[in-house]
Parts: C-alpha cells; structure tokens; sequence
C-alpha cells in the first residue's frame, strides 16, 4: 500500500505545496510536493513522532466499553495539555502488563486529515514513523541528522543523530541500529545500513498502533451502494429479529446500572456521613481525594470492586476504611448478621485478582465483625 510520510517540520495545515516523503506500492519514492501525489485510492499516512507523545499505563479494565474512559483517568497525570484535547491510541502490551499510548492533539490530526480529504487523499490507516520500528529490544534508525528511537520499550523519540550517546544510557539493551549512515554512532550492539529507510519503516505497519481509532476511525471507499445492498438486506433481517431481544436486554441492562449507582450512592453516603447532598458523585469523591492524586487511582479501583461486590447483595454494612497508600491495601471493618456473610463477601472480593484476607470474626450481640483487607503490593 501506498504511504504518505509528513515532514518533521509540517505546519498545522496541509497544501499542494507541502513537501512530503512519497513511498508508493511500486514505482520511485522520495521527497515532493503533496500536488504530485494527490487522487491516490488507498494511503497510509505515517506522522512524525516530533507531534506525539508515548508512553504506556496499566489500564484497570480490558473492556472496550470501558477502556477509553479509563484511559483518559490513566493518562491525565502524565500530560501537561487538557486530556479532551487530545487524541488517544492504545495499543499492544509491555513485558510489565502496562499498555503502549500515543497521543497527539485532537485538532491538529483533524485539520490534517481535512486538508489531505480536500486535496482528494484517502487515508485507511494512520502510524507514527518512530513506532514503525521493529520490536525487538531498542531500536534506532539514523536518516541522515534525524534519527528515530522505538522497539520494545515504551519510548517513541526523534532526535539529532548526533544526540544519541547521550541518550543511550536511558535506553535498555540490546541497541539495535539502522540507517543512511555509513557507520552508526557509537554505542550500538548492530548496525544495518539501509539504501531505503523509508521502505524499511513501511515494513513495520503490521505490528505499529493505528492512530485511526475512535473519532478518526476511517473506512476504507468502496465503490458505490449498490455493492453492499445484499449485506444489507441480510443485516436488516438480522436486526428485525433481534429487536425484541434488544429491547428486553436494554431494560434489563438498565435496571441493573441503577442498582449499581444506588450501592456507589450508599457507599459513599456511609464513607462521608457528611455529605448530606449527593450531586455529582465523582466530582465530590475527587474533592475528598483531590491532595492525594498519586493514591487516588489505586484507592478507587480498590473501592469500585467493594461497590461492584456490594451491589450484588451480600448481606454486609461497612463501619470504617483505612487506605494505607505505602501498602496499596484498604481496610474494612465489616458488620453482618453471621459468619457466612463474612466469607461471602471474602470469596466474592478473591475473584477480582487481588489479596484478600479475612481477620478474626467476633460476636457483637446479634452480629459478628470482622477486619477485611483487599489489595497490597505482596
């Protein structure tokens, strides 16, 4: 497939006389202004890493429904700009669980993307060049003065080729290095001198994250309606039968989100007594938690599961919680009326994954207490 690399220095618009680096399926490659390349059917556009950043997180959910939402939460602390600014791509896993992310802003891929429909471009795909490389420990591709840093860790760099010895020490090994160069700089473990670099970026399509996900998904053109009118038709019988189902499903799925906003709600009015009036409910958990953003995450997510486990109906009230952020656990002193509660409750938090355990219950009248602690970094 066709691939469309902008420059380094491209401005927030695009015109014919834009100079981009054009690498066809067949035929010559190189630098030209974007007025020769324009009416193309099918093209991947690569972004220069200059315009983004990467970086990885641990998301706390797999769901897709959920993920972008926890994503936003993830990544808010770890960028300077306004989250909703943003656009935000995640993508495969590192060794260590956490998911790679690159972001770039939000209006500057859209005008780009404009700009390129206008001129009669259509793009299928998006990638940035630096994550193109392969991933195989670290890997560097020097093109002339500019260089390019990727592979297995989550770094996605543009650089001066004469830079690299001084970055090469936050880099893990082995260093793995390509390019134009007639000798890489020092040090690197290999090097490869490439005739076509930007051939050998393409090549790395298959495993880079594409950036043309959620608002900029794109699908490829076809050409015309009348093609997709049988599949249509069968879709529209599917959804005929389907309805009714959908129908009882919606309020099925409903039903149970009120549930479950009416434990967050009853949790939250037993750990802050205080707060009589109940109008955004995360907005007045961030307030309580707003000086401890480092803990705030982990004491969530460890309070969403006792919410989620609560709203299921386990016959239990919580007197007291205790966060302890150098431990990542929270306590709870737990009230039931017997003792099968308590494990019920014990069984219930186990199958989130984490440690919990169960102190020594004891009778208080009617009921019996018991100290729960879920979480912990081992």
């Amino acid at each position: 497939m066709d691939c469309l690399f902008l420059p380094a220095d491209c401005g927030p618009r695009i015109d014919r006389d834009t100079r981009v680096y054009w690498l066809p399926g067949e035929g010559n490659d190189g630098w030209m202004p974007l007025a020769k390349v324009i009416e193309r059917s099918s093209v991947t556009l690569v972004l220069p890493a200059e315009v983004c950043s990467a970086f990885a997180v641990n998301l706390p959910t797999r769901k897709a429904r959920w993920v972008n939402q926890a994503l936003a939460y993830a990544v808010e602390e770890l960028l300077a700009e306004n989250v909703d600014d943003l656009h935000l791509t995640h993508g495969d896993a590192l060794e260590d669980g956490r998911r790679r992310v690159i972001a770039i802003r939000r209006q500057l891929l859209a005008d780009w993307l404009q700009d390129l429909k206008t001129l009669g471009l259509t793009i299928v795909a998006i990638h940035v060049d630096a994550d193109l490389l392969p991933r195989d420990g670290t890997q560097l591709l020097f093109i002339e003065d500019r260089a390019l840093l990727g592979g297995s860790p989550e770094a996605r760099l543009a650089f001066e080729s004469t830079q690299w010895p001084h970055l090469v020490g936050q880099c893990p090994a082995p260093h793995h290095g390509h390019g134009t160069l007639d000798v890489g700089p020092a040090p690197l473990d290999d090097y490869q001198q490439l005739d076509e670099p930007y051939r050998f970026l393409a090549s790395g399509r298959a495993a880079a994250l594409n950036l043309a996900q959620g608002d900029f998904a794109i699908q490829a053109a076809g050409s015309g309606l009348g093609q997709w009118k049988p599949v249509m038709i069968v879709l529209a019988l599917v959804l005929a039968v389907q309805l009714v189902f959908n129908l009882v499903q919606a309020w099925t799925l409903e039903s149970q989100a009120e549930r479950y906003a009416e434990a967050s709600r009853a949790l939250y009015t037993e750990l802050f007594p205080e707060d009589r009036r109940i109008v955004n409910l995360r907005a007045q958990f961030d307030e309580h938690i707003g000086q401890r953003a480092g803990a705030s995450a982990e004491f969530m997510r460890l309070l969403n599961e006792v919410a989620l486990a609560l709203a299921e109906g386990i016959p239990v009230s919580i007197g007291q919680l205790d966060f302890n952020q150098a431990r990542g656990d929270l306590a709870l002193q737990v009230r039931a009326s017997d003792f099968a509660a308590l494990e019920q409750l014990r069984q219930r938090l186990g199958q989130t994954g984490e440690s919990v355990q169960l102190g020594s219950a004891s009778r208080d009248g009617d009921a019996v207490s018991a100290r729960v602690v879920i979480g912990g970094r081992g």
